[in-house]
């Protein structure tokens, strides 16, 4: 009878791995930014993450904008020069990248420009029947200085077994209460906590 169970137990768990992927779903290189805070996990930059270079593919509103000041840390390898401005009301869009089970969640470096400053947070999914759908994940409330914000989940176990293993997703980012910086974004593709 217990041997019975023990087979039922690991054919369902077969079948689940075959519905959600967990390798990657691109050729991205994988760093370890936040290791100086007690995370040893891997991640990949967002596609214009660090505000470097150019932002094709961001979506930028409400006088969000690329500015002088960079987080301090030399998350990328480098410290850099630029960031992103969201003054209070402006949301900023980066551009799809893939993610599978193997992407569940994400981290930034932020700071407020002024008092009161938070961060809405949604992540944007391309689902093939719905179209674009938005769903929050959370507020990152900002203090003077840099620093990264708490993993946030992307629910991409989730999306990955809907869509058939990997979905292209994009986060969001509002500034709510005040102005707010932001930078190098990125994602977490093999959790391991």
């Amino acid at each position: 009878m217990l041997g019975g169970l023990a087979i039922t137990v690991l054919s369902a768990a077969s079948a689940q791995a075959a519905l959600i992927s967990t390798s990657a779903c691109d050729s991205s290189t994988l760093t370890q930014p936040f290791l100086p805070w007690g995370d040893s996990n891997e991640y990949k930059l967002i596609p214009g993450g660090d505000f470097e270079g150019s932002l094709a593919g961001w979506t930028l509103s409400g006088g969000a904008r690329k500015v002088a000041g960079s987080e301090p840390y030399g998350a990328t390898k480098s410290v850099g020069s630029s960031s992103l401005s969201l003054p209070a009301g402006a949301s900023a869009q980066t551009p799809f990248t893939c993610v599978n089970a193997a992407y569940p969640t994400f981290r930034f470096f932020a700071r407020n420009d002024g008092p009161v400053s938070s961060v809405l947070v949604s992540v944007v999914y391309s689902a093939p029947l719905l179209g674009t759908v938005s769903v929050p994940v959370g507020t990152v409330t900002l203090g003077t200085g840099w620093q990264p914000t708490l993993p946030m989940l992307t629910a991409s176990a989730v999306e990955g077994a809907v869509s058939g293993g990997t979905a292209q997703v994009a986060l969001r980012f509002t500034a709510i209460g005040g102005s707010s910086q932001i930078d190098d974004i990125f994602v977490d593709p093999r959790m391991k906590w």
